[in-house]
Formats: C-alpha cells, sequence, structure tokens
C-alpha cells in the first residue's frame, strides 16, 4: 500500500539545495510513495528539477503547513530542530515522525542536534539514525530545461540575506572590472531589492546597463544563467548553492559562518571557498571582520585558476 512522505524545508533556496541528498535518500527508500515537499512557492521552479520530489505543497515558513490530506505515513523533519517545525509536522497526525530530539517532546526519539555540522551531512544524519541511506555527495541537479539569458559568462553576485555576509560593493566591483578587462563576459545579478547594489558594483566596475541581471531575472534564469555560466563569485549565499548543484565553477567567500557548515564539498575542486578563521554573527548588521580581511586580489587568483583550469580543459 502507496502512502505520502511530508517533507518540512520551508526555507530559502540555499536551504532547499542542501537537503537534495536528504530528499534522494527518502526516494529510494520509499519508491512507491508519493514524496511532497513543503516549501515556498517561489522555489518550485528548482523543485521541479529535484527528481526526489513529486509535489510541492506551498508553504511559506513556520505555522503556515497546512496538509490537504490522510495523514502522511512519515513525515520528516528537514527544516529545523524545532519546536514549531516539530508542532506543524505533528498537527498532519502522521503515523511516524523523523525529526532532531527537542526537549519539549521527550517521547520523540532522534538524533541529537549539534551546531557545528555541515548542512548537508546534518539531514543525511537524521536519516541514517531511522536506517535510511543518503549519500551527502548526491547534490548535482540537471540544468534548467529553459535557455540561459546568456552562456560562458562570470557571474557576480554581490548580495547576501544578512549585511554580515555582504563583501564590499566596491571590492566585487574590483573583481568584475578586472576580469573583464582580461576579456570575460561579467554580469552582475541579485533580487530586485538588490538592484541599486547591482547597479553599483556595475557602475564602478564600467560595466554597461546590459550586464546587470538584478531583478531581471526568475529563479528559473537565475539557474539556467548559473548552470551555463564559466564561473560565479559570491558570498555565501543560494547562488553558491545553484554553483554546487550544476558543477559551475565557483569562488565564494564565508564569513561570518564557515565554509565547513555551509560551503561546497571540499573535495569538489570546481569550488574555492575564501574564509579567515573568524568565526561570528550570521544576522549582523555589518559586514564581518572577517570577511573584510579576505582581499579582491584573493578572489582574482582564485578565479584565474579556475578559468584558466576551464579552458585548459575545455
Amino acid at each position: 500500500m502507496t502512502g505520502s512522505i511530508l517533507v518540512l524545508r520551508a526555507l530559502g533556496l540555499g536551504d532547499l539545495l542542501t537537503v537534495v541528498p536528504a530528499l534522494r535518500g527518502l526516494r529510494d527508500a520509499y519508491p512507491d510513495d508519493r514524496v511532497v515537499l513543503a516549501a515556498p512557492e517561489s522555489l518550485r521552479d528548482l523543485v521541479e528539477l529535484v527528481d526526489a520530489v513529486d509535489e510541492l505543497l506551498p508553504t511559506e515558513g513556520l505555522g503556515a503547513l497546512r496538509w490537504p490530506g490522510a495523514p502522511p505515513r512519515l513525515a520528516v523533519n528537514l527544516h529545523g530542530s524545532g519546536p514549531e517545525s516539530i508542532r506543524d509536522l505533528l498537527a498532519t497526525r502522521p503515523d511516524i515522525l523523523l525529526s532532531h530530539r527537542h526537549p519539549e517532546f521527550p517521547d520523540l526519539p532522534g538524533p541529537e542536534w549539534h551546531d557545528d555540522m555541515h548542512e548537508v551531512d546534518r539531514w543525511c544524519r537524521l536519516l541514517e539514525s531511522a536506517r535510511i541511506d543518503a549519500d551527502p555527495a548526491a547534490l548535482r541537479l540537471p540544468a534548467p530545461r529553459q535557455p540561459a539569458p546568456e552562456s560562458n559568462v562570470v557571474v557576480i553576485h554581490p548580495g547576501a540575506a544578512f549585511p554580515a555576509r555582504r563583501w564590499p560593493a566596491e571590492r566585487f566591483a574590483h573583481v568584475a572590472r578586472e576580469l573583464a578587462a582580461d576579456g570575460h563576459r561579467v554580469v552582475i545579478t541579485g533580487t530586485r531589492d538588490e538592484i541599486p547594489l547591482a547597479n553599483s558594483v556595475a557602475r564602478q566596475a564600467g560595466l554597461p546597463p546590459s550586464a546587470v541581471y538584478a531583478g531581471r531575472t526568475d529563479l528559473a534564469q537565475l539557474a539556467a544563467l548559473v548552470a551555463e555560466a564559466a564561473l560565479v563569485v559570491c558570498g555565501d549565499t543560494g547562488v553558491g548553492h545553484l554553483a554546487t548543484a550544476f558543477g559551475t565553477p565557483s569562488v565564494l567567500l564565508f564569513g561570518p559562518t564557515p565554509p565547513h557548515r555551509w560551503g561546497p564539498p571540499p573535495a569538489a575542486k570546481e569550488h574555492v571557498a575564501l574564509w579567515a578563521g573568524d568565526v561570528g554573527d550570521p544576522h549582523a548588521d555589518r559586514p564581518d571582520p572577517g570577511l573584510l580581511t579576505l582581499r579582491p586580489e584573493q578572489v582574482l587568483t582564485a578565479a584565474a585558476g579556475l578559468l584558466g583550469e576551464k579552458v585548459r580543459h575545455g
């Protein structure tokens, strides 16, 4: 008898991409069941690329989960440690709930939550606690079906969710200017809210208005642009996870969160994660001091190595 597997991950772009291995583990463990992912509607174009998901249940964060059918045979908390996420899933009356342990639910089994773990490993470990195999390396996604706005460009994404993770605009502009001088087509991406930032970077770098894609791409177009890019340069953002998902070479600037918690797989040589070694508050209202120690010259050296490798093997 088949049933439904409900998975809660009502977060952002990078959060979705880090649970792809766990989703694939669930798909393999329950091949005849319907895997339903509760996540924001804005991620639909990307969810459709994940071969382990049968249906997206639009869910805009905690407290927004509305399960319409019979109780799922299994509910999996890939959202967080609780207690809110646990309550949301318990309200669906699942036969079994798989989650990390939380003191408010002493009768609920599960592994302890550890802060200092890679986000991919965290969710694979949760599944393994229930004897469900998951391969942390299974991060790759197929390229989007729609064509990219441009191909073989250098994508620079200067924005980030919080100021703590935003490398200064003038430093991104320095990198963009040097790469453009080397003959690369450089484009600047961002959300609609990041249009002023993207325009500032482009203006300082001497790039034409056509180089600014901020506010001009939906998620599918952004994903296609990254998938077809020669290189991505960005901070600790969802765009960096897109580069990992599509195997696009990337230079990633980390701080205050270390790359061993949110970065690309260490064995993936097409990605270079730069980090000064300082851990701080990722939600602070100013750039992290460790992040500010990273210099444009370091980024350009890493970029040259990756672009050179691509040319030699291309």
